[in-house]
């Protein structure tokens, strides 16, 4: 799928970070966002997955959390904030946002998809595991394209840096 980003990332994020709760670069802030936003978008090169859905993704799914330890409901508390935001501070149509939205509720629930947005968003988070002590297992990955960068990925998901507009 080859779609310009019409979205203003910068906009967003700081929309999120004027709510959000827990350190930003705590393990599930910032830093983890930049991580996932750029696993994403490397998937989505190679799956044709929706890249704006997948940045959107990458900033909207933990930026609910009330704490950096289990947090059930997150991801929907996430989406929920995305669907707020919508049409003032970024605009996607119903399907595209529905993606979004199921994306950000069901990131934490372990499923498989044939769904190539879906598994890249999901892929990309999985793949940011190694921040928290986690192998991600090749074979929980959705994409084909997750698991050919799992090895690349190993050590990166340690470093610490901004995301990028």
């Amino acid at each position: 799928m080859d779609q310009r980003m019409v979205t203003d990332q910068r906009a967003v994020m700081d929309r999120i970070l004027q709510e959000y709760t827990l350190p930003p670069h705590g393990i599930h802030g910032v830093h983890h966002w930049a991580r996932v936003r750029k696993n994403g978008l490397a998937i989505a090169r190679v799956n044709g997955a929706d890249p704006e859905v997948v940045v959107l993704f990458a900033l909207f799914h933990d930026s609910r959390r009330q704490n950096e330890g289990t947090d059930d409901g997150h991801g929907r508390r996430g989406g929920d904030f995305a669907r707020s935001l919508r049409g003032t501070v970024f605009t996607l149509d119903d399907d595209r946002f529905e993606l979004l939205y199921e994306a950000c509720c069901r990131h934490t629930d372990g499923l498989d998809t044939d769904d190539p947005t879906l598994g890249a968003c999901w892929d990309a988070d999985r793949l940011d595991l190694g921040r928290v002590g986690i192998v991600p297992d090749p074979r929980r990955l959705c994409t084909e394209a997750a698991r050919e960068l799992a090895s690349w990925n190993s050590g990166r998901s340690t470093h610490r840096f901004q995301v990028e507009p």
